[in-house]
């Protein structure tokens, strides 16, 4: 079961119970994903802020598929940690009941951002280090680029920890 999110069925689909949420972090500062990026904290606060002071959101969008929203994202911010997100997935949307679905059974549980660089540098180790970016939408994905961002995740702390050690000890291997 994750955190955060309940499935009912009813006549063999799965619909949601009302209210109920599905949250976790988009993104995780100071990690570097699968693309050689990463995110620097305070990247996203001046997009947020003109997204508020428009009155838009950021989309909640299936496998990054801007024809597919299967949701609302209600809550986005910045923490020391990285992007935390809290939305709902709207049951009257065929392809959430899916995603709840494929969420309960364990067989999805990544979130991806996406977004466009508007200011980035690199860092010693070569990594391209995002300082501000303009963030268009957090989809549920199958393969996130960046693997500790996940629906239910709460504990962004303690895989920063075990991020380091396995950086350290690959750097320790190489050198």
């Amino acid at each position: 079961m994750v955190p955060g999110l309940e499935v009912k069925f009813a006549g063999g689909a799965p619909v949601l119970s009302e209210g109920q949420v599905i949250e976790g972090y988009a993104s995780l500062f100071g990690l570097t994903d699968q693309g050689g990026d990463a995110v620097a904290k305070g990247a996203f606060s001046a997009s947020l802020a003109r997204l508020a002071g428009k009155g838009d959101k950021v989309r909640m969008l299936w496998q990054h598929d801007p024809t597919r929203p299967i949701g609302v994202w209600d809550e986005i911010r910045e923490d020391d940690a990285g992007l935390w997100v809290k939305g709902r997935l709207l049951p009257e949307v065929a392809q959430a009941r899916e995603a709840a679905a494929l969420i309960q059974a364990g067989a999805i549980d990544g979130l991806s951002i996406g977004y466009r660089t508007i200011r980035a540098e690199r860092n010693q180790k070569g990594a391209r280090v995002l300082t501000e970016v303009e963030l268009w939408e957090v989809s549920l994905v199958t393969f996130p680029m960046l693997p500790e961002a996940k629906v239910g995740r709460k504990e962004a702390d303690d895989l920063r920890e075990v991020a380091a050690l396995f950086t350290a000890a690959a750097d320790a291997l190489r050198g």
